[in-house]
């Protein structure tokens, strides 16, 4: 055995309990009690106060290189995650140039992120007017699955699907049993709810109804269960859409949904006006919305939570003019995902065994990655050392993420990650990265 990691809490099972993990040529030999001889040549023992999780999967990450890489990069998006306890990333496929539509974009793609990351990183490829022929490649090619806006993506190479081209691109994902993403948002009702600019979010909020995302999740899950296709609905915030994604569900759809870490633990009600840091789409929305999807976390209609991290430079976010019509949306939290999420759940009287489900085996099982997520023999030898009573302050300023731009500055959180851990040996910032490139497993 190559290594003993003994910890009196751990995450195994869907369980805390006391364990010894024997790890053999960064796999996961074997998950014993806490005094188990493993005859190990080398042996961890974690402190009382921290708990072993498996290393965290964020299927939901906006990498932006190459082409916006003032916005983030491979390298700092790998030191952010491995800071935030996260092993493995599934890059998305817009935002970057270009756009990752076909096998030679993905290409370049794995050509830029080539040598800079601390963690794996995926790709998911795009489905764009045009492109449906690209699908089946793409799917060939190791892509993860592919995504699709029902409206305007905010960048002019990655266009939106109408009713027709969503219905041509899920017949071809359901030939080849590929996955497809929608961000679901409707643009007729955008439309009729037109933003006039300006600070105040609740205005901005009003622009971007839980009509819109409900009737974008009917509208995609009926055109999925004509095609026979998968479908999954990211960063869900209503509880319009969970409505619509249980019913779905409930007649044997194959639809899937994620929510996100801002949208469990910001609320409308305490988003300033001219506070554009908070900006994202869909909106950050009130408390009982914000209920509603903790509860369709618990009863399993949400399958997961991932960052969508979504940074940009500071001058996009416009913090200074306090435009919500204008400024760029998204939010960055990839490295402090878990302990905001944990922060919430603690209150709420989640345990941390649930939290951490969400966040690692859910999005590996997402993704078709089996042997991650999860402290099992025979998976990968991917951990994260978590404290979760410690306190912390938020500071952008700290963060690994190459823009500081955060709507968590200065919120206390509890828990903390001490190390994160990639094929049973700890992640060091600073030295030469050695993550792999991943491809689905077809």
């Amino acid at each position: 055995m190559d290594l003993v990691v003994r910890a009196r809490r751990a995450v195994v099972g869907g369980a805390q309990r006391a364990v010894s993990v024997g790890v053999r040529d960064g796999l996961v030999a074997g998950v014993e009690e806490f005094g188990h001889d493993w005859g190990a040549t080398r042996e961890v023992v974690l402190a009382d106060d921290e708990v072993l999780l498996p290393g965290l999967v964020d299927s939901h990450v906006h990498v932006n290189e190459p082409g916006r890489t003032a916005w983030e990069g491979f390298a700092s998006a790998t030191r952010a995650a491995a800071a935030g306890g996260v092993t493995t990333i599934v890059d998305m496929p817009l935002n970057s140039v270009p756009a990752t539509l076909d096998p030679a974009a993905l290409e370049v793609k794995r050509a830029a992120a080539q040598g800079q990351c601390v963690v794996d990183v995926g790709f998911w490829g795009g489905a764009v007017p045009g492109n449906a022929d690209q699908l089946a490649p793409l799917h060939a090619a190791g892509a993860f699955g592919v995504k699709c806006f029902l409206l305007d993506s905010g960048v002019e190479e990655f266009p939106p699907l109408d009713a027709a081209g969503l219905a041509e691109a899920l017949a071809e994902l359901a030939r080849i049993d590929g996955l497809m993403l929608v961000h679901a948002e409707d643009p007729e009702e955008i439309g009729a709810h037109a933003h006039p600019g300006g600070p105040r979010f609740a205005d901005f909020v009003g622009s971007r109804p839980a009509s819109a995302e409900s009737v974008a999740v009917r509208t995609l899950a009926e055109a999925a269960a004509r095609a026979g296709a998968r479908a999954h609905v990211v960063h869900l915030s209503s509880a319009a859409g969970l409505a619509e994604v249980r019913a779905a569900k409930a007649v044997g759809t194959r639809i899937s949904v994620e929510t996100c870490p801002h949208y469990l633990t910001l609320s409308a009600e305490e988003v300033p006006d001219g506070a554009t840091a908070f900006k994202c789409c869909p909106p950050i929305r009130d408390r009982a919305e914000q209920d509603a999807l903790w509860r369709g976390l618990l009863d399993g209609t949400i399958d997961c939570v991932v960052s969508d991290h979504s940074p940009c430079t500071a001058d996009l976010k416009l913090l200074e003019a306090g435009d919500f019509g204008a400024a760029w949306g998204g939010i960055a939290s990839l490295q402090i995902g878990l302990p905001v999420v944990w922060t919430a759940a603690r209150e709420r009287g989640v345990p941390l065994e649930q939290v951490v489900g969400w966040m690692s085996s859910a999005p590996a099982d997402l993704v078709g990655l089996a042997d991650r997520g999860r402290i099992a023999a025979g998976c990968v030898a991917d951990f994260a050392v978590f404290a979760p009573e410690q306190e912390q302050v938020v500071r952008g300023a700290q963060l690994q993420h190459k823009n500081a731009v955060t709507p968590y500055e200065g919120r206390v959180l509890r828990g903390v990650v001490r190390s994160t851990w990639r094929r049973g040996e700890p992640l060091d910032l600073g030295a030469a990265p050695r993550g792999e490139l991943l491809r689905a497993r077809r």
